[in-house]
């Protein structure tokens, strides 16, 4: 593909040649994918609205630690049903659009989308008290596994690691309910917020801990048991990606690790692919894992490169 190039005389700036060309790109774009002019304008649910309405979900879900600085805990239930109010109009709103959008391949009338849309809003305000109650647990895990932790008041307020759980357990149930565009925005949102990247489509039991947090990656296909404790710069990833007939990528596929209860994963370590790490397993910083790992085991560097060896061996 040619990049045009505009000439222009020095001091000169022709805005009506660029917008014609922006337009040509756009056209461009869209006949080459078969898409309509979208009549009906934006379609797609808003970035804006989701920042605002995960905030809110923080609010309603731990109201005084991450709700107003004014609120009085005489006044909590008034503001958890004002503000639970609120977020399940705009969320039904917001998931009408993603519904309406993909209507354009999935076929669905007015109607399906709306009732739909109810079923959805639903189901994830129900959703809401067990999603809180397994949030403590996360909560407790992270003070109770990091010795700088003065109060899990202090962990709540301050923990990149708990605010990236907190979405994600939000983001989770949107995305089994099949908003999937909507979880994977707040996903986005809470990934460009806090450092930490989590699909909603992993999943995650309870007491779980990610200390620190920076540039640790959760791929789609992670399943994650009770009790796991990671460490900074964790990548759980996949190691391949199969193609189907027409050579195009095969999504969906389970291809990232399962980890089960109690396992600990130090800083900078990367596992790849559908392996197991077994439970009460310690992989150690910056080890490199493709392959399973018993339950118990202590893999560090040194006995990650001696197992290595001995499956090339074999």
């Amino acid at each position: 593909m040619t990049q045009t190039t505009l000439t222009e005389s020095p001091g000169t700036l022709d805005v009506g040649a660029i917008v014609n060309e922006l337009r040509n790109a756009r056209v461009e774009w869209r006949l080459a994918r078969g898409r309509s002019l979208e009549p009906r304008g934006r379609d797609l649910p808003s970035r804006e609205v989701l920042r605002e309405l995960t905030t809110e979900l923080h609010g309603l879900l731990f109201p005084m630690r991450l709700g107003p600085p004014d609120l009085r805990q005489e006044a909590e239930d008034f503001y958890v049903g004002s503000t639970l109010d609120k977020v399940v109009h705009t969320l039904a709103s917001q998931i009408r659009l993603e519904l309406h959008h993909s209507a354009r391949h999935a076929h669905l009338s007015p109607r399906e989308i709306d009732d739909r849309a109810d079923h959805i809003v639903r189901q994830f305000a129900w959703s809401l008290p067990g999603t809180r109650r397994l949030l403590d647990t996360d909560v407790l895990a992270a003070y109770h596994g990091d010795p700088a932790a003065h109060s899990v008041d202090e962990v709540l307020l301050c923990y990149p690691g708990v605010h990236a759980i907190i979405n994600h357990r939000l983001a989770h149930t949107l995305h089994g309910l099949g908003a999937t565009m909507l979880a994977r925005l707040i996903a986005e949102l809470s990934h460009g917020a806090t450092g930490i990247d989590i699909h909603p489509g992993a999943s995650i039991g309870g007491s779980f801990f990610i200390d620190h947090g920076t540039a640790v990656v959760i791929g789609e296909t992670a399943i994650i048991g009770e009790r796991v404790r990671i460490y900074q710069g964790v990548t759980l990833g996949a190691k391949s990606f199969p193609l189907d007939a027409t050579g195009q990528l095969r999504k969906g596929l389970p291809r990232h690790p399962h980890l089960e209860d109690d396992v600990v994963v130090y800083a900078g370590a990367t596992v790849l692919g559908r392996i197991t790490i077994g439970r009460g397993a310690t992989i150690g910083g910056n080890v490199w894992v493709t392959h399973d790992v018993p339950a118990g085991t202590h893999l560090t560097q040194a006995n990650s490169r001696h197992a290595e060896a001995e499956l090339t061996a074999s």
